[in-house]
């Protein structure tokens, strides 16, 4: 399983502390007042620590909201890796491609927002641990699939479909329900693979 995030370091037992108290202040931020009041000034604040601190432990706003993300993102990689079919092993490589996309949708279904938000900081946007995991797994897929053709190039642009700021574009401003998406998502796949 690739890692989600940065190597795993001895920890002293007040950073262990500040760590959690950030990422539950960043938590309630989330939950009562949504993804635009999570400011590092707000975090701190509700954290009842100083701003460097917060700078210290992650260093910026991006790498706070990847932090926030590695739960579901470590959730859905178990899943596609070792979870049960359609997603996971054991079942026809086209199938899960196409159950990969669908469960994806889901995801952004309930994290969009801050997927949307980790997305948009330009550091590490196309080069985050999660996404080079998920163009690994479509690269794989269609490789098992005997798809032909450049399949990096086809996994690459696969991937694009499931950016979270393109998917909830088109969601807010084209008025498509993410069910729509989730089923053109399949229909994609399958006249990709058609040959196959």
């Amino acid at each position: 399983m690739l890692q989600l995030g940065p190597p795993a370091e001895t920890e002293r037992a007040d950073a262990s502390r500040n760590r959690a108290l950030i990422v539950a202040a960043a938590r309630v931020i989330l939950t009562t007042h949504g993804i635009d009041a999570l400011t590092m000034d707000a975090v701190a604040r509700e954290a009842g620590l100083g701003k460097g601190t917060l700078f210290r432990r992650f260093g910026s706003r991006s790498q706070l909201l990847q932090t926030l993300l590695s739960d579901s993102e470590a959730e859905f990689q178990r899943a596609f890796l070792f979870g049960p079919p359609p997603l996971g092993p054991d079942e026809d490589p086209i199938e899960r491609l196409v159950a990969f996309g669908r469960a994806r949708f889901e995801l952004l279904a309930t994290q969009g927002p801050l997927l949307r938000a980790a997305e948009e900081s330009s550091e590490g946007r196309y080069s985050s641990p999660a996404r080079e995991a998920m163009g690994l797994h479509i690269s794989v897929l269609l490789r098992a699939a005997k798809v032909e053709g450049d399949v990096a190039v086809l996994a690459l642009n696969l991937l694009a479909v499931l950016d979270a700021t393109l998917v909830l574009s088109g969601v807010e401003h084209e008025r498509l329900s993410l069910g729509r998406l989730a089923d053109g998502w399949e229909d994609l796949v399958r006249r990709v693979t058609a040959s196959q």
